[in-house]
C-alpha cells in the first residue's frame, strides 16, 4: 500500500506507512532511526534499493528530520543547538569538498516560498574572495551563491540555471534549499529535513520541476527544507485538496528557519568559525 499523501519529508511519509508497526526497521528497503542530535530529536530515514524507493515514493538516500525548539530564533537559547545539529546532518550527506554551489530556490514574493531567499541573506560567499587571495580567508572554503528565482520570473528552470553554474564553476557539492509541503500541521515550520538525494522543486504542492540531483548535476546534492505548507486536503477532505494552509505567523517562523539553515551551511562549509564569527561577518 503506497502513500497518497502529499508530503516532502520522508519521514511523514515513513510514519504513514509505518503505522501499526512496532519497529522502525520493519519496512522492506527502509531504515528508520531515533537519536538524539545536540539535545533535539532526530529521524533519520535510509532508504537503502528500489523496494523502498517506491514504497515511500522518494529516491534513494539519506533524509534526516531534526525538530527545532519550541524557540528557535537567533537570540534563543537553543539556537546554537540547532544551527551545530544542522551543520552536522550536512557533513553526514555531503562527504569531503572543499568548494560549493548553494541554489537558494524559492520565490522571494511569497511568504511560505521565501526560505531559500531568506537563508541566502544568512549566508557567507567567498568564491571571489578565495580567487582573490584576499588575506583573512585562507582557512575558508569556496562557496558561490545563486538565487535562480521561480520558472513564472525568469523563464528559466532552476535546475537548467545551477547546471550551467556547475560546468563554469566546477563546485565539489551543491547544497539545495527550498520550502517543502507536510502532511502534519503540528510540524508545519517546526523541524527541517536534510538529504542527501537532492530535490524536486514543487513537488510537494504538485508543481514537479526538473530535479536537482547528483544524476543532472554530476556532482554530490544536498538538499535542506523546511515543511511551510499544507495540502487542506488532508485535514478537511478531498474537496479541499488543492488548497494549502500554513501557520498564522508563518512570517517570524520562516525568517527564523532561514536563519538557522543558513547558520548550518556556515559551519558546515567554512569549518572552524563560530556563531559568533557568522554574526560578525554578515553584519
Amino acid at each position: 500500500m503506497l502513500y497518497k499523501g502529499r508530503t516532502d519529508l520522508a519521514s511523514e511519509s515513513f510514519r504513514q506507512l509505518g503505522e501499526g508497526r512496532n519497529e522502525l526497521t520493519e519496512l522492506e528497503g527502509v531504515k528508520a532511526e531515533r537519536e538524539e542530535l545536540f539535545g533535539l530529536e532526530l529521524f533519520s530515514v535510509d532508504i537503502l534499493n528500489e523496494k523502498g524507493a517506491q514504497a515511500l515514493g522518494k529516491p534513494l538516500g539519506k533524509y534526516f528530520t531534526l525538530d527545532a525548539p519550541r524557540d528557535f530564533h537567533r537570540g534563543a537559547e537553543q539556537f546554537p543547538n540547532l544551527v551545530k545539529a544542522v551543520s552536522e546532518l550536512i557533513g553526514r550527506c555531503a562527504g569531503d569538498f572543499d568548494s560549493v554551489l548553494v541554489a537558494a530556490l524559492g520565490n522571494p514574493d511569497i511568504t511560505p516560498d521565501a526560505l531559500g531567499s531568506l537563508a541566502a541573506g544568512n549566508i557567507l560567499v567567498t568564491r571571489h574572495l578565495k580567487a582573490g587571495k584576499t588575506p583573512g580567508f585562507e582557512g575558508f572554503a569556496s562557496l558561490a551563491l545563486s538565487r535562480p528565482g521561480v520558472l513564472g520570473s525568469s523563464g528559466i528552470e532552476s535546475a537548467v540555471q545551477i547546471k550551467l553554474l556547475c560546468g563554469e564553476i566546477k563546485p565539489r557539492l551543491v547544497i539545495v534549499i527550498d520550502a517543502l509541503a507536510g502532511a502534519d500541521l503540528d510540524r508545519l515550520c517546526r523541524c527541517i529535513q536534510i538529504s542527501s538525494s537532492g530535490i524536486s522543486p514543487g513537488s510537494g504542492v504538485g508543481n514537479n520541476r526538473q530535479e536537482l540531483s547528483r544524476e543532472t548535476l554530476g556532482v554530490p546534492v544536498v538538499s535542506l527544507g523546511i515543511p511551510t505548507v499544507m495540502d487542506a486536503g488532508l485535514i478537511a477532505g478531498e474537496e479541499m485538496s488543492g488548497l494549502f494552509v500554513t501557520p498564522r505567523n508563518i512570517d517570524s517562523l520562516v525568517r527564523a528557519g532561514a536563519r538557522a539553515i543558513g547558520y548550518g551551511i556556515n559551519l558546515a562549509v567554512h569549518r572552524g568559525i563560530s556563531i559568533e564569527d557568522v554574526d560578525m561577518l554578515l553584519g
